[in-house]
């Protein structure tokens, strides 16, 4: 698939790419490459296979939200840059 630098353009803006002549070359014929590997694979009959979210039928995967102790506070504090009271100190950023 051939694309024109219009395209390209668009594409590079939809990004916020701003792209020089060179790279507009070697990525419009980077997207044109994936373009025309979508276009092989609609050619496939997938008439007959379920619609999936996963190939491998895997299930959640994440461990019990279990309570567990957490890491010592001055552990978590040595390398704040500024602290009080136990806590971090951040520099205000509202009014």
């Amino acid at each position: 698939m051939d694309l024109n630098r219009e395209q390209i353009d668009y594409v590079a803006h939809l990004s916020r790419l701003a792209l020089s002549e060179a790279e507009r070359q070697l990525f419009g014929s980077q997207l044109a490459s994936v373009l025309a590997y979508f276009e092989k694979l609609a050619e496939l009959d997938t008439s007959g296979v379920a619609p999936t979210a996963h190939v491998r039928g895997l299930r959640n995967v994440f461990r019990d939200d279990a309570e567990r102790p957490s890491a010592p506070r001055e552990a978590m504090l040595a390398n704040a840059p500024a602290r009080a009271c136990g806590c971090y100190l951040v520099p205000k950023i509202l009014d």
